[in-house]
């Protein structure tokens, strides 16, 4: 484990994928979420940037304007008890080699100015089987009135949960698909 609590391999895929540049205004976190699911298990629902309600708890409904590609643009409407209704987001990337997919907030009836999030895919074995290590950073202005530790506190709460469902719903899934065993030798 290094200073920041991430051991060395979780360190070096924030090193080289989670960089986000932070103005004063602004602050930045990234959070790790080991899964006992195989990547492709788990990107099959990550990359649906068309269907984020598969997995993510607080959204009730998506519509995609146009094809699916990088550029698109998804409205998504918020389940109540969150303090917004709908946000307007933009896939900014989308790597299927690199299970990498990232997203900007550019609009909605909510605080999250200038939110980005990058959420990539890293495969691992956990407890002898296929296994996915999960990292989500973001990078979001700090709204007036707030404080950096309110802001970060507030989102890595929302990508908590996110990451916790996402977990329950590829280690559900990855059960009924009854993945073997990695030998090991």
């Amino acid at each position: 484990m290094n200073g920041n609590g991430y051991s060395r391999m979780e360190a070096e895929y924030i090193w080289r994928h989670h960089r986000h540049e932070t103005k004063d205004n602004q602050c930045s976190s990234a959070l790790v979420k080991h899964i006992k699911a195989p990547v492709h298990l788990v990107w099959s629902l990550v990359r649906r940037f068309d269907q984020p309600q598969k997995y993510k708890p607080f959204i009730s409904r998506c519509v995609v304007q146009g094809d699916l590609e990088i550029g698109s643009v998804r409205e998504v409407n918020v389940k109540s008890g969150l303090p917004a209704t709908t946000s307007t987001e933009r896939l900014e990337l989308l790597d299927d080699e690199e299970h990498i997919l990232s997203i900007r907030i550019v609009g909605g009836d909510h605080r999250l100015r200038n939110y980005s999030s990058i959420i990539t895919l890293h495969p691992e074995v956990i407890e002898g089987r296929p296994g996915t290590l999960v990292i989500e950073s973001f990078v979001v202005d700090v709204p007036d009135g707030n404080t950096k530790d309110e802001t970060c506190y507030f989102v890595e709460a929302l990508i908590k949960c996110n990451l916790k469902s996402l977990a329950d719903v590829s280690e559900r899934l990855a059960v009924q698909d009854r993945t073997e065993p990695i030998d090991r030798i």
